[in-house]
């Protein structure tokens, strides 16, 4: 049993670092594949509060999405 739990750590050990060399994705291969991307000097924390204070939270209603058993139904109308 200790001898199986070490190879099965050693697998697990092995995984995390083949994937931590991955390097994370530039602007231009996402511009390249189209998504676009916000300047850093753009997205602060003080401008994502004063979107979230505008959003009038006191008047909403509840809108909800299909069910799988109901995306047949929509999808033949």
């Amino acid at each position: 049993m200790i001898v199986a739990g070490s190879f099965g750590l050693q697998q697990f050990s092995s995984l995390r670092y083949q994937y931590a060399k991955i390097q994370p994705v530039s602007p231009e291969e996402m511009k390249k594949y189209g998504v676009k991307m916000k300047k850093r000097q753009d997205v602060t924390l003080e401008t994502e509060y004063n979107k979230v204070q505008s959003i009038d939270i006191d008047n909403w209603s509840n809108k909800r999405g299909p069910r799988p058993w109901e995306e047949e139904e929509l999808a033949k109308k």
